[in-house]
């Protein structure tokens, strides 16, 4: 259990990190670019864009990291990483907040661009426009701030659970400490190699013990 979350709560950063860097890109680069462009640039570049973004680099992410928080979650409550709980709840919540809108408000937006037709047939390219970049860039706003909280909550998340894994080893060597601490000490003659303390040093010897005489 301990190798999955290690390996769910990274993934579930990066993926989460792909959504929090994609909408925040549109929020400060891509949208203000597009304003400054004209009617029919603005119309035929936000469809294109809504046709190319529908594939596996962006789909894989934004559904996949539900599952992948969703699992962090369960597994923190089950004792792996428990102190990050919190933080993943949190990001967990947000993320879903953020899908809602992106759900609820940007792909109805995008849908309802898309049936305007092509641009060489749009008759009020200007109203057309006005009905979507307004709400659509407010509530991309919204979801990129919502993403990036979530991110910087798995982040703080990932810091707290390897924080709390060192901790969890040392207390466990701390138990087991006082088992060598209370053993008796080894044995005098094992300190000297396996000699008894008169064999290494003569003078030490007790009185009962005699050094044969050499012969003349």
């Amino acid at each position: 259990m301990k190798h999955l979350q290690a390996a769910v709560l990274p993934a579930a950063v990066i993926s989460t990190g792909l959504m929090a860097g994609l909408f925040a890109g549109f929020a400060y680069a891509v949208m203000p670019g597009l304003d400054r462009s004209s009617d029919r640039t603005f119309v035929e570049a936000v469809q294109g864009i809504n046709e190319a973004i529908l594939n596996p680099a962006f789909m894989l992410p934004f559904m996949g990291s539900i599952p992948l928080l969703a699992l962090a979650v369960f597994l923190a409550r089950r004792g792996q990483g428990r102190p990050a709980l919190p933080w993943l709840i949190a990001a967990l919540v947000l993320y879903l907040i953020a899908f809602m809108v992106t759900s609820g408000v940007n792909v109805p937006l995008n849908d309802q661009l898309a049936k305007a037709g092509d641009v060489d047939h749009i008759k009020h390219l200007g109203t057309v426009r006005d009905h979507f970049e307004s709400t659509w860039v407010t509530w991309n706003i919204i979801r990129a701030l919502l993403h990036t909280a979530a991110f910087a909550c798995l982040a703080w998340a990932l810091v707290v659970y390897g924080a709390h894994r060192p901790k969890e080893g040392k207390s466990a060597n701390s138990a087991a400490g006082p088992i060598f601490q209370n053993s008796d000490p080894m044995p005098t003659a094992y300190q000297h190699g396996g000699r008894t303390p008169y064999n290494s040093h003569p003078d030490q010897r007790p009185d009962h013990i005699t050094t044969p005489a050499s012969n003349p």
